[in-house]
């Protein structure tokens, strides 16, 4: 059984000293299993305990509580959806973009109104977000991305010109910006296992290191475990990257890997040379964008980039050397006065795509069984909002989160190996070819 998992990501390497629960050893029943121990899973027996007390609910983790995506990601507790509210709108109608804009919206209160509600400690901060625009076009592209907002009736959003981005973080590449202010950052860790700690003290039980090795389907559920056993009446996929492990909902969504590498802490000068007084959260305007934020030790965390892909269940794809060269580079590139910097974290971790590149939760098979993935690298808040949902689903209630249209929607399935591999090659290299484009008019690294 592993123990240490200072190797899988920043945020695991520097969290508070923990003790993982025992692994489930033996048989017992309940009225929800819950499989997957990350944000989604939290929030899911979060939301039905407090809605039902009565309720056993059962959490079984294959690892430690923060050892998937909700431990690996970049900290940003934002209102992107899928790629964008462009691409969104484009798939989606301009109808359903704005309810999914407004659905996370409420992902990102709901982040903050948990943190304050239990006094969570998880470096929550709400500094807000900035989306640097690099060259012409993406200035173009951004402009044309706040328009549409405008158009659908969002407020708060709005063009920076280029003095003002470069006056809240400092960059010659940088032409102007998106600003947000609803966007918020936490250390994804301490925020997971704080949540764990709340939902225990709430009577949910917590299983970790317990994998579910095979599940059968009667009158009620069978999740067999290594150690043991779970009967439940109904059960909750919270398993999103990694659902595709489930013969139930395997061809809804793939996983993908998103790298990130830490530098030391910056020194006064360092820091007073890129400014970043406000410590936003920042990304680019680019389809494979890059990530960064300062933390709370002055490090800057920065991901994106490339983007790993996998074929079968093969999920061994956390390393990429190429990638963390990358960064590194991106670092130098960006902030020329961090040239010096050392790095001393490399991670990478899978988040969930689906084929229309929009997230999904529902029922599968009957109102028993409840899945939610797609967050598409975002969903640090969604996935808290989600948890609501699937109560709501779980209960077999109708309400304005249920009526939400990444509800019960239609999934496009991935199509079967080796085809899978090829289809979602065939977008990478698709939106590589639009980065590169766009880019053609920077200056050379």
């Amino acid at each position: 059984m592993r123990t240490d998992y200072s190797d899988v990501s920043f945020w695991l390497a520097t969290c508070p000293p923990y003790q993982p629960n025992a692994p489930l050893q033996g048989d017992t029943r309940a009225d929800v299993a819950i499989i997957g121990g990350g944000f989604t899973g939290m929030a899911t027996a979060y939301s039905l305990r407090k809605a039902d007390p009565s309720l056993k609910v059962v959490v079984l983790e294959s690892e430690v509580i923060g050892f998937g995506a909700s431990g690996r990601n970049g900290s940003f507790a934002m209102t992107v959806i899928g790629l964008g509210i462009d691409i969104l709108t484009m798939l989606k109608g301009k109808h359903n973009a704005l309810e999914g804009h407004r659905y996370m919206e409420r992902a990102v209160d709901a982040v903050g109104e948990q943190v304050e509600e239990n006094n969570l400690d998880c470096d929550y901060t709400r500094p807000g977000f900035l989306r640097m625009a690099t060259t012409p076009g993406y200035v173009k592209r951004i402009k044309k991305q706040i328009e549409l907002v405008q158009e659908l009736g969002i407020q708060g959003i709005e063009w920076l010109e280029r003095d003002a981005a470069r006056a809240e973080v400092n960059s010659d590449l940088y032409l102007g910006a998106w600003w947000e202010p609803r966007m918020a950052l936490v250390n994804p860790v301490k925020l997971v296992r704080e949540e764990k700690r709340v939902v225990q003290s709430l009577g949910a039980e917590i299983y970790e290191h317990t994998p579910v090795t095979r599940i059968e389907r009667g009158a009620d559920f069978m999740l067999k475990t290594p150690g043991g056993s779970v009967t439940a009446q109904k059960i909750v996929f919270a398993t999103n990257a990694y659902s595709h492990l489930f013969p139930m909902i395997r061809r809804k969504q793939i996983p993908a890997w998103t790298y990130m590498i830490a530098t030391e802490p910056l020194t006064d000068k360092q820091y007073e040379a890129i400014g970043w007084q406000h410590r936003q959260g920042v990304e680019d305007a680019r389809n494979l964008i890059h990530y960064y934020r300062i933390s709370p030790d002055n490090r800057l965390l920065m991901g994106g980039g490339p983007v790993g892909l996998s074929f079968g269940g093969d999920m061994q794809r956390d390393d990429s050397a190429s990638a963390w060269q990358h960064l590194e580079e991106h670092i130098h590139y960006v902030f020329p006065a961090l040239k010096d910097v050392k790095i001393t974290h490399r991670w990478g971790g899978p988040f969930s795509v689906t084929l229309d590149l929009t997230p999904a939760l529902g029922y599968v098979g009957d109102k028993r069984a409840v899945y939610s993935l797609g967050c598409i690298g975002h969903g640090v808040s969604m996935t808290h909002l989600n948890g609501q949902t699937i109560r709501d689903l779980i209960l077999e209630q109708k309400t304005d989160l249920t009526d939400v249209f990444l509800v019960n929607r239609n999934v496009i399935p991935w199509p079967p190996e080796p085809l899978r591999l090829a289809a979602s090659l065939g977008i990478r290299a698709y939106l590589q070819i639009e980065d590169w484009a766009y880019e053609r008019e920077l200056p050379k690294r």
